[in-house]
């Protein structure tokens, strides 16, 4: 007999590792921030430093403020990004994130009540 727990298919659909554990980049997450960045324009990344669960991030904000966020692996990486598809890489940590995604959050936020 194999004792199930109420969770278990959960957490192996979402890819769920051990507490604890760094969640590293995919190429699922490649493939989403290649697709994002073809469909819009003026996109720049920002990437935000590793923490002690995520692995290191790029924010990708198009010309309107647009913006989505994904595992990236590491700055380097990143950076590889940005000259494979022209896009300019900035450190989040050096300039911080651009007025314009700030905006279009704020008008999203608005947008829905």
């Amino acid at each position: 007999m194999v004792e199930v727990g109420l969770f278990d298919g959960l957490k192996r659909r979402r890819g769920a590792g051990k507490p604890g554990t760094l969640r590293r980049a995919s190429d699922a997450d490649l493939r989403h921030l290649e697709g994002w960045a073809a469909a819009r324009r003026g996109v720049e990344a920002f990437v935000e430093p590793r923490t002690t669960v995520t692995e290191t991030t790029v924010v990708l904000v198009a010309h309107d403020g647009e913006w989505t966020r994904r595992r990236i692996g590491s700055l380097d990486a990143a950076q590889q990004f940005g000259r494979k598809h022209s896009i300019p890489v900035y450190e989040v940590a050096k300039v911080g994130y651009p007025k314009r995604m700030r905006e279009y959050t704020e008008r999203q936020k608005r947008a829905k009540g």
